[in-house]
């Protein structure tokens, strides 16, 4: 990924390219900390959308015309972004999808159907979103697969000797989180795949909370598949990417069938497109792969180095402004830490806070957060996540900070 050494970061600038910051909520000047669940879109993104809409708007491929003959070139040119953005070694390596949660689902369909049996095992951790746990369920109970869970501590990192000890012959994968959407915690992806190659298993990688944040290079982590989300990367909604190693691809049947997806279709038989467009049945969303293409283009001319830079110095400051809150208990205090800010104060309901919150113009996450075993696993019922992103500010910290210090009063 190529970064201009030479420019400095300017928040005050980047807010600019995305209006709805400057709106009011409740007659306030909203504070958007729910980034973890999605991202807000510049108008770079949003501009490039509606001029493909209103001017090369056509279905692509196999079309002669020349508006489908750019559509096409957009959408292929997508790919290429993405295969830069994560370091990927060949577009046939970038399948589009409609998110993350679709890209595990088609992972578990098509390399299960393939590879695994039953009496097989897949690996997850106990931090994973309910997208990298129900789909192995349901595999589980069209094959008769087991699932088995890494541990971690009460700091909120895996326990990773548990992790090796894990490994038996019928391991046919693991699927891991980057980074905890609750918790922040940022795994040591490379190691986990370190350990799992030495057993020949390949990784499963949920980029989803750590692609807006960090840099990607899936060649250099050595996952055998990465999965991420365009809504969570200042892109559009109902676009992703699922990444795979060549090796893999070509041996996994199709996920669904359809146009797009054959060579050649008769009664008799069907053949099948190779890698990528084998897993992409149907008219893909075109103009959303382009506005995906922008934003990470959006991010690369930031320079992911100091997205990652300005978030963490937040984080720092979040965490230092908020733990003089009486009462405020962290979820989650690895060393290895993203932009998540998980919870609670005093017996404070999350879901008060919350919606006391909102009335303030803040408006944050509440509940499970799709992680209802992880919260098991902590002992609480949900609690309140704040999750920063590139446009956020010290002065929004300050809001959040008095926010809640007034609620606490309340209660």
């Amino acid at each position: 990924m190529i970064e201009n050494d030479t420019m400095t970061y300017d928040v005050d600038s980047i807010r600019k390219d995305f209006p709805i910051l400057s709106r009011e909520v409740y007659g306030r000047p909203l504070v958007y900390l729910d980034n973890g669940a999605t991202t807000q879109k510049p108008l770079q993104v949003l501009d490039a959308m509606r001029d493909e809409y209103l001017n090369v708007n056509a279905n692509v491929h196999r079309g002669v015309h020349y508006l489908s003959q750019q559509a096409t070139e957009l959408h292929e040119a997508a790919r290429d972004t993405v295969r830069r953005f994560i370091g990927a070694r060949s577009t046939s390596e970038i399948v589009f999808t409609r998110g993350t949660t679709e890209g595990i689902n088609l992972v578990a369909a098509s390399f299960g159907q393939t590879f695994m049996k039953a009496g097989d095992e897949v690996i997850v951790s106990v931090m994973e979103h309910h997208s990298n746990i129900v789909p192995w369920q349901l595999l589980a109970q069209r094959t008769g697969i087991r699932l088995k869970v890494i541990p971690m501590n009460d700091q909120g990192e895996l326990d990773m000797q548990a992790y090796a000890a894990l490994f038996t012959e019928h391991t046919r994968l693991v699927s891991i989180t980057h980074v905890s959407n609750v918790l922040g915690t940022v795994n040591p992806v490379k190691q986990i795949i370190r350990v799992a190659h030495n057993h020949d298993v390949p990784v499963l990688v949920d980029g989803a909370q750590s692609t807006p944040h960090m840099a990607i290079d899936v060649q250099d982590m050595d996952c055998d598949f990465f999965v991420f989300s365009g809504h969570k990367t200042y892109g559009p909604t109902g676009v992703g990417v699922l990444y795979g190693k060549e090796q893999w691809l070509e041996q996994m049947p199709p996920y669904q069938g359809g146009g797009e997806m054959i060579q050649h279709v008769s009664f008799e038989h069907t053949t099948f497109e190779q890698p990528p467009l084998k897993f992409e049945a149907g008219t893909p969303d075109y103009i959303a792969t382009h506005g995906l293409a922008v934003a990470l283009d959006y991010l690369t001319h930031l320079g992911m180095d100091r997205i990652a830079e300005h978030e963490r110095s937040l984080t720092e400051y979040a965490r230092e402004q908020l733990s003089d809150i009486p009462g405020l208990r962290w979820i989650g205090e690895a060393v290895d830490h993203d932009a998540v800010l998980s919870f609670l104060v005093g017996d404070i309901h999350p879901l008060d806070m919350g919606t006391l919150l909102d009335r303030l113009g803040i408006a944050v996450r509440t509940g499970h957060h799709c992680a209802q075993p992880l919260m098991q696993r902590m002992g609480i019922q949900g609690t309140v996540r704040a999750s920063l992103a590139l446009y956020n500010t010290r002065g929004e910290i300050d809001t959040l900070a008095a926010a809640i210090r007034r609620v606490a009063q309340m209660f």
